[in-house]
């Protein structure tokens, strides 16, 4: 009896925020599965350009089956050139995971948060995503004529995007508004475009972790008083590790998930969003 497999051959997926942290774990998995993988970045290029030679990168001899590039993403303009840059390095695009974002670790009660940080917040985690989502879907909508397709390859013919949202976005976060706005935005975000896009074949998904154990969240973490009443507050009694976040995201980009469109699906271990 054949396996089961999580099998991305042939597909090019577009990853932001991919030099760290939930974006290279989710760049490490769809390369293993098959994918030809372009991920975004904005500082870390020797983190980065390491990576990409880890997934199959060619380094500086070329593209190979992992590039990655340099691109700032706070404006709808900066999220269609980062599209275009793919598609130029690949010649298609079959996935998109928007998985880049801010989130400041310092408490800002709303009286008191300054508006260059609610600006910025919403131009890096929302107004580019609009650009990269209106850039993706014009490729994918282009490639449809042209799409193989088989019993296999079902659900995949159109194309697949994956939000990262946050339980944040489901439940609020106090002094920190301007990161829950954003993240509620992507789940409609989310329920818009499946309702749009899924009679063209594009399945809209949005993944919304809790906790993880990253480079955003390491400060916060890594106070004794803090770290613990976090971990006391998820049923699993720790927080996520970045894979467990990326493992889901590849999920809703196999065949496996073709009749899935306009789910949230919570990673948060058993966390009740309520309150």
């Amino acid at each position: 009896m054949p396996q089961v497999s999580l099998n991305l051959d042939g597909k090019v997926a577009l990853i932001t925020g991919g030099s760290r942290g939930i974006g290279a774990e989710t760049v490490r998995l769809f390369a293993q599965a098959g994918a030809r993988v372009a991920f975004s970045y904005r500082q870390a290029r020797e983190r980065a350009e390491a990576l990409a030679v880890e997934c199959g990168g060619a380094g500086t001899a070329g593209v190979g089956r992992c590039v990655a590039i340099e691109q700032e993403l706070s404006t709808p303009v900066d999220g269609r050139a980062l599209v275009e840059k793919a598609v130029a390095a690949f010649g298609r695009l079959d996935i998109l995971v928007a998985n880049h974002g801010v989130w400041e670790p310092e408490d800002a009660p709303i009286a008191r948060m300054a508006e260059a940080q609610w600006r910025r917040t919403l131009a890096v985690n929302l107004d580019s995503v609009f650009g990269l989502v209106q850039a993706a879907v014009a490729q994918m909508e282009r490639q449809r004529g042209t799409a193989r397709s088989s019993p296999s390859d079902e659900g995949m013919a159109g194309g697949h995007i994956v939000l990262i949202s946050s339980t944040a976005g489901q439940r609020g976060e106090a002094n920190h508004a301007d990161y829950a706005v954003t993240k509620g935005a992507l789940i409609s975000l989310t329920k818009s475009l499946s309702s749009e896009l899924a009679a063209k074949g594009i399945r809209v998904n949005c993944v919304a972790p809790g906790w993880v154990a990253t480079d955003m969240s390491a400060s916060t973490l890594a106070d004794p008083a803090l770290g613990e009443k976090i971990a006391n507050s998820i049923p699993l009694g720790r927080v996520a590790s970045a894979r467990e976040i990326a493992g889901p995201v590849l999920f809703l980009c196999t065949p496996l998930a073709g009749f899935i469109s306009g789910e949230v699906l919570n990673v948060n271990g058993g966390s009740v969003l309520v309150g």
